[in-house]
């Protein structure tokens, strides 16, 4: 059913994740605190590819980015679950076209992943003072941007797969 994963450049297309955390273009900051890259990424990729490879493409990202972080704090098991969870919503629920919706999903997303970091951090006691600031402003921003990003996103990879129900 991953009809994504045998287009060889929509694969690589996650490799735009690290680099844009790298980049960290300042164009795209909100009080300093870059969106939520992988959730943009991510959130139409499992729409339109399924489930299984919605939890691959997670686990795949978490690892990229637990690797640029040298740290004993990970995004791995909250990417694999959005993953998991949004390629359901595409393959079970009515069709996600409206940009509220992915804006939405995308808010609930990235105060998901922010939130299992922030109590890792907690449970280490390595809990930041800035913290809840980066959590609502990376949620808030990456909300914004995903009725843009990701609806091109979901253009493009549909056409990549017709026939789908995504």
């Amino acid at each position: 059913m991953a009809v994504l994963t045998r287009q060889r450049w929509c694969v690589a297309t996650a490799l735009l994740v690290p680099f844009l955390v790298l980049a960290s273009p300042g164009a795209v900051k909100l009080a300093g605190v870059p969106p939520s890259w992988a959730v943009l990424w991510l959130l139409p990729w499992a729409l339109v590819d399924g489930p299984l490879s919605g939890a691959f493409a997670g686990l795949g990202l978490g690892l990229m980015l637990d690797a640029l972080v040298l740290g004993e704090v990970t995004q791995i098991p909250a990417l694999i679950l959005l993953g998991w969870w949004w390629g359901r919503l595409g393959r079970k629920g009515p069709p996600i076209e409206r940009s509220f919706s992915l804006g939405l999903l995308a808010l609930l997303g990235t105060a998901l992943v922010g939130a299992t970091v922030l109590l890792q951090q907690l449970w280490r006691g390595q809990l930041g003072e800035g913290a809840l600031h980066t959590l609502c402003a990376q949620t808030l921003l990456t909300a914004l941007l995903a009725p843009m990003l990701c609806s091109l996103q979901l253009l493009l990879w549909r056409q990549q797969a017709p026939g789908l129900r995504s």
